[in-house]
């Protein structure tokens, strides 16, 4: 949360929550929860949502019907800091690209960061995701990164060779 915004207050989620558990094109776009398997405890989300460019939040009006939102769709995830550290973004970053490639029609996926969040960029790079240098998301100027499906077939061939 330290680069995606203050944390929220449990009315501020309350009043989220349906928008949260919107999901749209038969699944495939949405928010998901994060969480240890063994204790159950919650860590996070893991998010394929329309990607915002002008606006500082995700349009919500897109995440509807049963088709892909005309948006690029970005991939995220934010942890609680005790998680940090410890392999669980670049496991939810790898496991949502592939959901997202061999589960959806989505061509592509996107991703941003803040220009200082050099710990999340490492771990786009490690996921296979190409840094693309700076573009316009959330109002502001990040560092932007890809994964094309093809991409995404040709480094899964990689590693299940």
């Amino acid at each position: 949360m330290k680069y995606v915004g203050d944390v929220e207050t449990e009315d501020q989620i309350i009043r989220k929550m349906p928008n949260y558990v919107k999901r749209c094109a038969n699944g495939s776009i949405g928010v998901w929860c994060v969480a240890d398997l063994l204790t159950n405890e919650k860590l996070g989300d893991a998010v394929l949502l329309p990607l915002p460019i002008d606006e500082d939040d995700t349009n919500w009006d897109l995440v509807s019907g049963d088709h892909l939102p005309e948006a690029e769709i970005e991939i995220g995830y934010m942890l609680k800091k005790s998680a940090w550290g410890k392999g669980y973004a670049t496991e939810i970053c790898r496991r949502m690209l592939k959901f997202g490639f061999e589960e959806t029609p989505l061509p592509e996926i996107v991703a941003v960061t803040d220009p200082k969040n050099t710990a999340s960029q490492n771990v786009l790079k490690k996921s296979g995701l190409r840094e693309e240098g700076m573009r316009r998301a959330y109002a502001e100027q990040c560092t932007a990164f890809r994964m094309t499906r093809q991409q995404w077939q040709e480094s899964s061939q990689e590693y299940s060779g």
